[in-house]
């Protein structure tokens, strides 16, 4: 029975002798960590940045004169030619306007005769030759005036576009200045978009001589649009309260397939010389810094704070912070505290950036 229970009380402790060390060795197993070194390539990175889309021209037609709606001889999305009749307000009343003011041009014109060549006889005094004179031109003035009145009856397009919504009705009442529809010209394509400072200025300095930078759009679809744009104007001044400043982008739109009030996102491409580039997952933030461990010579823990330059893919472009030759802490971030000593194995740059698409923490 003694022996019995020395053979299990042996047993027990093997069991357990082999557990503990069981656990040492994945417990040292666990603590070694990979670390990796920055991969310094060109590199070329796009950027993405909300856009509004607007017309090249595009403005409201209104009355300029009032009256009733006798003709409308467009309908809403047609495409109209510069000069081509749009609306007619009644003319009748501007008609009989300009009838009397013939009429009165006639009479003045009758009366300056007169008086000149009595003027001549010595009749009367050259005075009143140019006093009726005067009142000639005033008559012609007037005319010309009703003319003008009566020309604002017929709407014409100012230019070549696409009609927008109809704000009125045949038979309608319109006051002056009173909206009627709007007009866009969509030959060509303004789109506006925001880049911030830090942005604007890499911009710029890439920039060589004074060549315009070109750009792409991405549709609502998430489509390219066929045609490349050039970005023809910055804004003198940068947004106080939101750091960035407006560019305008101008596209060739030849199918029409631009509209006034789409958007899309406009993509800037910018080369990167020897880029600095980490995997996204070797960095973690605070207080909206970011920060990445690297490894000392003596394999201690150092958190240390990194610039952005831009964005990739699970990829960063570090602009400051870090050097090429410094070891940083792969995975593990989480288990690791400021200043510890740690196991490490070494993972070539070019070996951790071709696994990152299957990275998944």
């Amino acid at each position: 029975m003694v022996m019995k229970s020395f053979m299990y009380i042996s047993l027990c402790f093997i069991v357990l002798s082999t557990s503990c060390q069981s656990e040492k060795k994945e417990k040292k197993e666990a603590a070694v960590f990979n670390v990796t070194t920055p991969l310094v390539k060109d590199t070329i990175v796009n950027k993405d940045y909300v856009a509004q889309i607007r017309s090249i021209n595009h403005i409201e037609l209104r009355a300029q004169e009032k009256g009733y709606i006798q003709s409308i001889f467009v309908d809403e999305g047609q495409f109209v030619q510069k000069g081509q009749p749009l609306f007619k307000i009644m003319p009748n009343l501007y008609e009989s306007d300009v009838n009397r003011a013939k009429a009165e041009v006639k009479y003045a014109e009758i009366e300056y005769q007169n008086t000149k060549n009595l003027s001549e006889k010595d009749i009367v005094a050259p005075q009143e030759t140019e006093m009726a004179k005067a009142k000639y031109e005033k008559a012609k003035a007037e005319l010309a005036s009703m003319n003008t009145h009566l020309k604002f009856t017929d709407i014409t397009a100012p230019f070549s576009g696409i009609v927008g919504k109809l704000h009125v009705r045949k038979g309608s009442l319109v006051d002056e200045g009173e909206l009627i529809t709007e007009l866009s010209d969509n030959s060509k394509m303004w789109v506006y978009f925001n880049v911030p400072e830090v942005e604007y200025l890499n911009q710029m300095e890439a920039k060589k001589d004074n060549s315009p930078m070109h750009v792409r759009l991405n549709m609502a679809n998430g489509k390219e649009f066929g045609q490349e744009g050039i970005v023809e104007t910055i804004e003198s001044d940068f947004n106080n309260e939101t750091g960035n400043i407006a560019y305008r982008a101008t596209f060739p739109n030849p199918k029409g397939l631009l509209r006034y009030g789409e958007t899309g996102n406009i993509v800037i491409t910018s080369p990167y010389v020897n880029a600095m580039m980490i995997p996204q997952k070797a960095t973690f933030e605070e207080l909206e810094k970011k920060y990445v461990y690297v490894i000392t010579k003596d394999n201690k823990v150092k958190a240390r704070e990194i610039q952005v330059a831009a964005e990739l893919p699970h990829i960063y472009v570090v602009a400051s912070g870090l050097s090429k030759d410094e070891k940083i802490l792969l995975n593990g971030l989480r288990m690791v505290q400021e200043n510890q000593t740690i196991e490490s194995k070494y993972q070539t740059p070019e070996k951790v950036m071709s696994n990152l698409d299957l990275y998944a923490e």
